[in-house]
């Protein structure tokens, strides 16, 4: 199925390919501040709509996942990562995903706070 998503102030765009089952809640200490519910895809399954130097990147600790957000409105979108495997990865942010009933979704909660 494919979504489309975009930030509060609409000048970032993309969409997404993929079977939306359920999403992660991560109590990491960036994951619980924003309030994101991630959706983990093949970074191929992102299409961005809006260039992708548009965006802004925010790094911390091991600075090994990028979090993309709009520079305007500061919305969280998606992190870009690797997989164990080493495929490029997309975490997306399906609280900006349209039409999606987020309380539908069975939530797995992950411990990124013990990372």
């Amino acid at each position: 199925m494919q979504y489309t998503g975009s930030c509060h102030c609409g000048k970032t765009k993309y969409t997404v390919e993929g079977e939306l089952n359920a999403v992660n809640e991560c109590n990491c200490s960036i994951c619980r501040r924003k309030g994101t519910l991630l959706w983990f895809v093949p970074r191929s399954a992102l299409n961005l709509e809006t260039p992708d130097n548009h965006l802004s990147t925010y790094t911390f600790n091991q600075h090994v996942i990028q979090h993309r957000f709009c520079p305007d409105c500061g919305c969280s979108l998606f992190e870009f990562a690797h997989a164990p495997d080493g495929t490029p990865t997309a975490a997306i942010n399906v609280r900006c995903l349209d039409g999606v009933d987020i309380d539908a979704l069975p939530r797995h909660h992950y411990n990124g706070k013990a990372l």
